[in-house]
């Protein structure tokens, strides 16, 4: 089932999936493909994955059609080889439609977009009135097969490792990436179920409308899939107490204390 992504135990798992290269960034070690059905791991849908070797970017090229490994661990889903079927020109699953990519998402050094949602209690929670925290903020929904409770789960992590001085300083937000499914009610279910601390973590959603502008702003992209996955981009901001992009870290691979560390930093700074 695609739950054995998050399992518990250590050993990686490695299973083979064909689809097509719809963008590559090589500062990021990230390549998104819009893949076919990867059977108990996930459904066809378009999704962003860390590269093992980043010698294997330089053979990647969007519009190729690639048959690729996939290493599963409990924090990570890997690419770790390729092998390109056809290149460039072979249309993917999108009909047209924008190739999705990181190069929307909001830049380091620049002020991160506002935003007013619900969070799990109900209550109202803005950019602006976490001003003064240095935030981790990511984006979740709440029925996803695999990166989004990895996600969550390294966040966990590092909520728990933080230094009491410093997790006083320290807020975590994760945005939903489908309003229409994740009420304030099941944000809290996922967010229990996975052990983190409410007293400083908002799991927010709130009308369709005013969740789609704010991915729209921080370039995340969320489109339905045939399965009712949710199709995204997986990027985390770390966001300065006075609300600017401090950091950017894309995919999955990143450890709870590399985590740690530059929000510690991030604090530090004037």
């Amino acid at each position: 089932m695609a739950c054995d992504v998050a399992q518990h135990s250590q050993r990686a798992r490695r299973v083979h999936g064909t689809g097509v290269v719809e963008a590559v960034d090589a500062e990021l070690k990230q390549v998104v493909i819009d893949h076919e059905d990867i059977p108990g791991v996930m459904p066809a849908m378009s999704m962003s994955f860390d590269i093992g070797d980043p010698r294997l970017l330089e053979t990647l090229a969007p519009g190729q059609r690639i048959e690729f490994t996939l290493e599963l661990r409990q924090q990570s889903l890997r690419i770790v080889a390729a092998t390109v079927l056809e290149e460039a020109g072979v249309a993917g699953r999108s009909g047209g439609a924008e190739p999705a990519g990181f190069a929307r998402a909001v830049a380091e050094a620049q002020p991160a977009p506002d935003f007013t949602l619900i969070d799990q209690s109900g209550q109202p929670v803005s950019l602006a009135s976490l001003r003064g925290h240095v935030l981790l903020l990511d984006f979740v929904y709440t029925h996803c097969p695999g990166p989004c409770p990895i996600l969550t789960g390294t966040h966990v992590a590092v909520q728990r490792a933080l230094p009491s001085e410093l997790a006083e300083k320290v807020r975590f937000v994760s945005i939903s990436l489908d309003p229409a499914r994740d009420t304030p009610e099941a944000m809290r279910q996922y967010a229990t179920a996975r052990g983190a601390d409410l007293a400083h973590w908002s799991f927010l959603t709130g009308a369709p409308e005013a969740v789609a502008g704010v991915l729209e702003r921080y370039g995340v992209g969320a489109k339905p899939g045939a399965n009712g996955e949710i199709e995204h981009l997986v990027i985390t901001y770390l966001i300065d107490a006075q609300g600017r992009i401090a950091r950017r870290f894309a995919g999955l691979e990143h450890r709870s204390e590399t985590l740690v560390a530059a929000l510690a930093a991030v604090d530090r700074q004037p």
